[in-house]
């Protein structure tokens, strides 16, 4: 049985340097900027642009290269941004307008508040967080105070969060996190939305808006990020057409 989506592609070219460019970041960041780029845009197959902007990544200066080239074809950018280390991931996200900013467990005070100013999304990522047994927590008080849109994502990927349960981010959210139920469902609707530029058109139950949807058997919202390792997901509304399961 299939199912119709949609997709929303994005390029992380800049995630690790491959081996046979070891110790020569630089030439594979040239690589990235004037080849992957411009071929994935003449094709199509980039919606946006992404880096890791970390220690065992890419540095501020390499990011920065992406992110330009990514704005000379008029792509919107993103950022795996202080996972690991405070290394000024968010402020330089939202230095260049980037849609979302991801991870942030190392983001310092400063990087939120311009993350707020530029109105970048925070794209937390708990299924990375408990498989990787980190401890340190997103400054969430901070990201709220700021007024930061807070989303939530699976972060699914065979390193770090091999996951494609987005109910199960949603309890992850709530446990790990600590966010409230409410936070935790805008996170996955309104919020990761905007995360993907798609906020004028999708993420709400809205007259004008595109009817995609799920229909849920419970009794109260809450409930979905409560019981993990359930789905009790009745059908699925694509483009106004109901789906059961």
């Amino acid at each position: 049985m299939s199912s119709p989506v949609a997709v929303s592609t994005t390029l992380l070219a800049a995630h690790a340097v491959p081996p046979e460019y070891q110790g020569r970041a630089e030439d594979y960041i040239d690589l990235v900027c004037e080849e992957m780029i411009p071929a994935a845009h003449r094709a199509g197959l980039a919606d946006a642009v992404d880096a890791f902007c970390e220690t065992i990544g890419f540095s501020v200066a390499q990011c920065e290269r992406v992110f330009a080239a990514a704005a000379r074809l008029g792509l919107p950018v993103k950022l795996h941004a202080d996972q690991l280390s405070d290394g000024g991931g968010a402020a330089l996200a939202a230095r260049h307008g980037a849609r979302s900013a991801d991870h942030l467990e190392y983001a310092n005070g400063a990087g939120i508040a311009a993350m707020a100013a530029a109105g970048t999304v925070a794209v937390l990522l708990p299924g990375a967080f408990y498989f990787l047994r980190e401890s340190q927590l997103p400054p969430l008080d901070l990201m709220r105070r700021q007024g930061v849109p807070i989303a939530i994502a699976t972060d699914c990927n065979p390193g770090s969060s091999p996951c494609t349960s987005l109910l199960l981010m949603l309890n992850m959210a709530c446990t790990l996190f600590r966010l409230t139920p409410a936070e935790a469902l805008n996170g996955v609707t309104g919020a990761a939305a905007k995360a993907l530029g798609l906020e004028q058109r999708k993420g709400r139950l809205a007259a004008g808006w595109d009817a995609d949807l799920a229909v849920w058997r419970i009794d109260h919202p809450r409930d979905l990020c409560y019981a993990f390792g359930s789905n009790p997901l009745v059908a699925s509304v694509f483009g106004g057409r109901m789906r059961p399961t």
